[in-house]
């Protein structure tokens, strides 16, 4: 769970598509000069290499569902910040 304000800075995975589903509170995803505001119920993707940012702008914390393709492990050393 992520709160107010906090979440993914600029990043990107490189030859990593990812898919994030919110289950709990709001966020703001933002991807290739796009930005969208999701809820529960709401989805996202970013695709490979593609810089994005995740931010919570809910009162409450965000439970978000957060998948790979391929999978890997959340691992800093695979993301490219900046």
């Amino acid at each position: 769970m992520v709160e107010k304000g906090k979440g993914a800075l600029p990043h990107s995975h490189p030859g990593i598509e990812q898919v994030c589903y919110v289950l709990e509170g709001r966020a703001l995803a933002e991807v290739d000069g796009q930005s969208r505001e999701l809820g529960p119920g709401d989805c996202c993707f970013f695709p490979a290499d593609m810089r994005h940012t995740f931010t919570v702008t809910s009162d409450t914390p965000v439970k978000a569902l957060v998948m790979y393709s391929p999978p890997y492990g959340e691992s800093p050393e695979k993301a490219i910040r900046g």
